[in-house]
């Protein structure tokens, strides 16, 4: 336990791009949380979906979304799992099967850009506003071949919708307050964890590339949903606030128990994030590559633009 956690120690949180490492961070803390937990189930599951998007899943080619890739689900499914676990400590104690379901939610979530193989038409980024009805009936089919209990789908069905974002929350049919607590995570680490990311703002370019793909909203450049973004996050805190129940505030008792603090650092990361978003868009068009400097995402979306 760390109480004065280095720079470098928080920065590694929202380092998620190996799937072993996420997956070791992951099995850990749910441990923490169930010491005779059974992983095989979403041990198969994580399996299979590694392979879909690699493109070595049967029938299928590789999800090439770059936006939505394999580290946004990576990213997703730690942050998932780290929320889970402070509502655990927080005295709200999970079961074993409430656990499986907000795993296989989260990686199932956006399944749904994959392509048939033979039938590959683009990046798969024309399915931005039918990807998640896509995923629930990938996920349906996936589980149905694996004798899985239809209740399972039910409750998995309710979470992906949860994190389609047009979507009102509200509006979702849940079985019970419990079923719309662990949609909340679900919907709330999909949130979090993708804003969170240290190179949020490089991705949104690739984010504008699937939204110009798939004749997706109004976003007249870049540089115009960067603009945007400011306002989209306005909307989602009131959304994290309201509707997803502020339950991203269990993230506290997350960080107290592992890293000895009291600090949010989902929430922190973020308002990093757009503090340094005010800075990029306070200048001019022509200026907005050279304040975007990380991974390489720049140069990609250049030659990709």
């Amino acid at each position: 336990m760390e109480n004065n956690p280095m720079s470098d120690d928080v920065n590694a949180l929202f380092d998620n791009n190996d799937p072993e490492i996420v997956w070791a961070k992951s099995t850990a803390l749910i441990l923490r949380m169930s010491p005779a937990y059974d992983f095989s189930l979403i041990q198969s599951v994580f399996d299979d979906v590694l392979k879909l998007f690699r493109g070595d899943y049967p029938g299928y080619g590789p999800i090439r979304t770059l936006y939505h890739d394999l580290p946004h689900t990576l990213e997703v499914l730690l942050c998932g799992v780290r929320l889970m676990h402070g509502v655990h400590v927080s005295g709200d104690h999970l079961s074993d099967a409430e656990i499986t379901l907000v795993v296989l939610a989260i990686m199932m979530h956006d399944v749904g850009y994959a392509q048939l193989r033979g039938e590959e038409s683009g990046t798969g980024a024309q399915y931005t506003q039918t990807h998640v009805q896509r995923g629930i009936e990938f996920m349906r089919r996936y589980f149905a071949e694996r004798n899985l209990s239809p209740d399972i789908a039910v409750a998995v069905t309710g979470m992906i919708l949860g994190t389609e974002h047009n979507r009102p929350f509200a509006g979702i049919d849940f079985n019970d307050d419990r079923a719309r607590m662990l949609a909340r995570i679900v919907a709330t680490a999909d949130i979090t964890g993708q804003m969170a990311d240290r190179i949020y703002l490089e991705k949104l370019l690739f984010l504008f590339l699937e939204f110009r793909e798939a004749h997706f909203g109004s976003y007249q450049s870049m540089y115009d949903l960067l603009c945007q973004t400011s306002r989209f996050y306005e909307t989602t805190r009131e959304k994290l606030d309201g509707a997803l129940g502020g339950i991203y505030k269990k993230f506290e008792y997350h960080f107290k128990d592992t890293m000895g603090v009291d600090n949010n650092y989902y929430l922190e990361a973020i308002a990093k994030n757009m503090v340094y978003l005010s800075k990029v868009v306070a200048h001019n068009e022509a200026e907005l590559f050279a304040m975007l400097k990380r991974n390489g995402v720049v140069e990609k979306t250049r030659k990709l633009a």
